[in-house]
């Protein structure tokens, strides 16, 4: 199994990022943790990025707020997936990073999760990952069912309780 980076645009999303870090561990999908601006450092951002695959990535995750470059500068860089997630916060409460991670030019795609949405974009790396990853794969869908057993419990009390 190939492992999962969950970069950071700034160590201000670090709850963000925790979510997604989260989530790979329960599947228990190797994970690294990095500090990399696209403004800031964007020599280190994109060394990483080119070196992703050879490193033995096979997803990379950017998280980042307000410009919200870093998910686009890596994907420049690189051909493995990448899944950004745009970070709230700032004078627009995340929608310039929501904007900004999800319009990227033809030919460089970066998929989106919602604004703060660490949970579901860990959930797209490990289902990526599950493509050609059997046990994986049955995680995901047991995963599903106690999802589901849990949606339907919680239905089954509220009709009693107000129908009953």
């Amino acid at each position: 199994m190939g492992k999962v980076a969950v970069v950071m645009g700034s160590a201000s999303d670090l709850p963000v990022a925790e979510k997604a870090v989260a989530v790979l561990r329960e599947y228990e999908v190797p994970v690294e943790v990095r500090v990399l601006s696209a403004h800031r450092c964007p020599d280190e951002a994109r060394e990483f990025a080119a070196s992703a695959r050879e490193s033995g990535f096979s997803c990379l995750i950017a998280a980042a707020g307000m410009a919200a470059h870093l998910a686009g500068a890596l994907a420049a860089n690189c051909t493995l997936p990448v899944i950004g997630i745009p970070c709230g916060g700032g004078a627009f409460s995340g929608m310039d990073a929501l904007l900004a991670t999800v319009q990227m030019p033809s030919g460089i795609p970066v998929a989106t999760v919602a604004v703060d949405g660490g949970k579901n974009a860990a959930l797209l790396a490990v289902q990526i990952l599950a493509v050609t990853d059997e046990a994986l794969a049955r995680k995901l869908g047991e995963a599903r069912q106690r999802e589901k057993a849990a949606v339907l419990a919680k239905d089954q009390e509220l009709m009693e309780r107000f129908q009953g």
